[in-house]
């Protein structure tokens, strides 16, 4: 019966409730202490009544509170946070009706809105999706094209920063470190052979045939330079020797986006659009991490809102010691698996060099960078990078009340993580970077656009990570 009374009624009702229980203490704590007057001193009877009133109405209050935090706020709370899923994540989830049960006709006229705004974007959809599948194709003819002709190409902006490279290209920078869009020339190439040759492109606005060294001078590869509009350049490698299979699958990987120099900023003063995010996850040997080894690094990038493909690293780490058995039941990590695999010194940098100039992402991220940490030193290097937790972005959005897992934010986005590749350190990483994705718009429509704004709300939740752990 009482799910039927309007909202405004029921709000109305708890204050009825407060008035009428805290009129009905106050009474009660007045004839009790009337009661005591009439045995003892009549001034401790009267202080006695003002003190059993005092704590009679905050008892009573923080019940109604309780009442009122339970079957109004938490909902309400919940019916935003699902209107925002489905306005700024694309996620077709529905108001949950049982939750938002004492809200009157807030939950029905939330779903009709959210059910109209649905259709009518319906025929908006269909058509971008006819579109985005005419540029798939047209990727694949290109893609198809480059594979073809036995040059590495890549694509330069005015910072020297790679916005576009081909498969062959993809092979030539896995020689000389890890492939990754957005990262500067000068991380793979000897500066001084990159100038030399920008040098006499920019004099003569023609091509430039020069040696391109790798930044350790083992290797030295044919290049040409070619100018670019905008100040950027194309660089094509043509005596590359690819150790790429010759029918493996060679992606084009691109973002175009980046042909605009950025302009440095501090990271907190970045927008949250504009920053990469390098988004990993663990497998170890147990979970303590002052005593247990990683034996799994899995990691993806995502670059301007999107995951890069291509972008991604899968380690199996040898810990120098048996992984137990019901680790192993877990993950699915062997001792058998990890047999002959580089140890965590070699997993490390690899991982570093992945997430270098990028905001490092995990679910959880104190346990995993613990063990990261703690094998700085002999690893060699520093991980101070920016860090983003999602157990924190889940609860920025979503409120402390809610359940903050990995399952629970996955299923709450519309994030199927396969059976197979759940706790796998590559299949958490990517299903975290999927949630991620479809967080940073919803950050970014309640107002918070900057990196630092982020973080300012993130560390009023932090005390969920330590209660976690």
């Amino acid at each position: 019966m009482f799910t039927q009374l309007s909202l405004r009624l029921r709000v109305f009702l708890f204050f009825v409730l407060l008035a009428l229980g805290g009129t009905a203490l106050v009474i009660g704590a007045l004839w009790v202490g009337h009661s005591r007057a009439l045995t003892s001193d009549v001034t401790n009877g009267f202080v006695f009544a003002g003190i059993l009133s005092a704590f009679g109405l905050v008892g009573l209050t923080a019940g109604i509170w309780l009442l009122f935090d339970e079957n109004v706020a938490k909902p309400i709370e919940k019916v935003a946070a699902t209107l925002r899923t489905r306005a700024h994540a694309g996620v077709e989830a529905e108001v949950d009706a049982q939750a938002a049960r004492y809200l009157g006709d807030l939950a029905p006229a939330a779903e009709a809105v959210s059910a109209a705004l649905s259709e009518t974007t319906m025929t908006t959809a269909q058509q971008v999706a006819a579109e985005t599948a005419r540029l798939a194709d047209e990727k694949a003819q290109l893609t198809a094209l480059l594979t073809e002709i036995p040059v590495a190409t890549m694509l330069v902006n005015a910072s020297d920063q790679i916005v576009l490279y081909d498969g062959q290209a993809a092979d030539v920078l896995a020689q000389l470190g890890v492939p990754r869009l957005n990262a500067h020339m000068d991380e793979y190439f000897d500066p001084a052979s990159l100038q030399d040759a920008r040098a006499k492109m920019h004099k003569t606005g023609k091509d430039v045939s020069f040696s391109a060294k790798a930044r350790d001078h083992r290797q030295s590869f044919t290049a040409k330079m070619r100018p670019m509009e905008g100040g950027g350049y194309m660089l094509v490698i043509d005596d590359a020797e690819l150790t790429m299979a010759p029918d493996a699958a060679r992606p084009l990987v691109y973002d175009f986006a980046l042909l605009e120099s950025r302009q440095t900023a501090a990271i907190e003063d970045m927008p949250l659009m504009d920053l990469c995010f390098a988004v990993f996850d663990t497998e170890t040997t147990g979970l303590l991490p002052h005593k247990d080894e990683i034996v799994q690094i899995g990691a993806l990038r995502v670059l301007n809102g999107r995951i890069v493909p291509g972008e991604e690293i899968d380690l199996l780490v040898n810990p120098g010691r048996p992984i137990p058995p019901a680790s192993t039941k877990v993950h699915g990590v062997s001792d058998a698996m990890v047999a002959g695999q580089p140890d965590i010194t070699h997993a490390g940098r690899v991982f570093h060099d992945f997430a270098r100039d990028a905001v490092i992402v995990a679910h959880n991220a104190p346990f995993d960078m613990a063990f990261l940490h703690r094998y700085a030193d002999r690893i060699g290097v520093a991980w101070d990078h920016p860090i983003l937790d999602t157990v924190l972005l889940s609860a920025v959005l979503f409120g402390a009340s809610e359940t903050h897992t990995l399952d629970a934010l996955s299923e709450r986005l519309d994030v199927t993580i396969p059976d197979h590749l759940r706790h796998t350190a590559l299949g958490d990483a990517r299903a975290t970077a999927e949630v991620l994705v479809r967080i940073l718009p919803m950050l970014h429509a309640q107002g918070m656009e900057r990196f630092g704004d982020v973080l300012e709300q993130t560390r009023r939740h932090g005390r969920l990570l330590e209660d976690l752990n």
